[in-house]
């Protein structure tokens, strides 16, 4: 079996991304159209582990390495609610890199998780992110061009993905991307709810 590796993610954000949005178009057809829902938990005590919660599953990806302005992540774990106590506590609570709460239930409902567990944490959000995502092939990479709302605010993002660095580096200088910032989901979402300062 073949092993899968991580790919490596240049993502940034704007308001608008006009003439990047044209280019992609230009260099490529739109291979599809998704839109999904998502509440994303951040926290105050870390920035290398991402945590969201979609169709009931919560995904863990954790950050591996950073090369050449890229950032490289891989997933840590996937799990389903209701959840048992156990698993919040070996698995989901140390990605946060706060104190565990005492947690009251054997197990957990989605609702009774975010309700009673996350909302009254003094260091951690609960974030609903709606995504509508436009998918593109450049320089054989995964782009993407989204329209996200970050507990309402509307924002644009357009990453390039792949397992092959020279080829992203080649694929943002293609769309114009050179002078962006590299930010993820999670330090963005942290700027929008004021958990980040907002670089100088």
């Amino acid at each position: 079996m073949n092993e899968i590796k991580p790919r490596f993610e240049f993502r940034t954000w704007a308001r608008n991304f006009g003439k990047v949005e044209e280019k992609m178009r230009k260099l490529s057809p739109c291979g599809g159209i998704r839109e999904s829902s998502e509440v994303y938990i951040v926290s105050a005590g870390n920035n290398e582990n991402n945590t969201k919660i979609r169709d009931k599953l919560m995904d863990i990806k954790v950050f591996i390495t950073s090369r050449e302005g890229l950032e490289q992540w891989n997933p840590r774990m996937k799990g389903e609610f209701p959840m048992q106590s156990a698993m919040l506590t070996s698995d989901v609570f140390p990605a946060f890199g706060v104190e565990m709460p005492e947690l009251e239930r054997d197990e957990y409902t989605l609702d009774q998780y975010l309700d009673e567990v996350i909302l009254p944490h003094p260091q951690l959000s609960a974030v609903s992110v709606f995504k509508r995502r436009f998918a593109f092939t450049i320089n054989e990479c995964i782009a993407e061009h989204a329209e996200i709302e970050i507990n309402g605010a509307g924002l644009q993002t357009v990453s390039v993905e792949s397992v092959d660095v020279p080829a992203i580096l080649e694929a943002k200088n293609m769309l114009g991307l050179d002078e962006y910032e590299n930010v993820n989901y999670l330090r963005a979402i942290k700027r929008v709810i004021g958990m980040e300062r907002l670089p100088d």
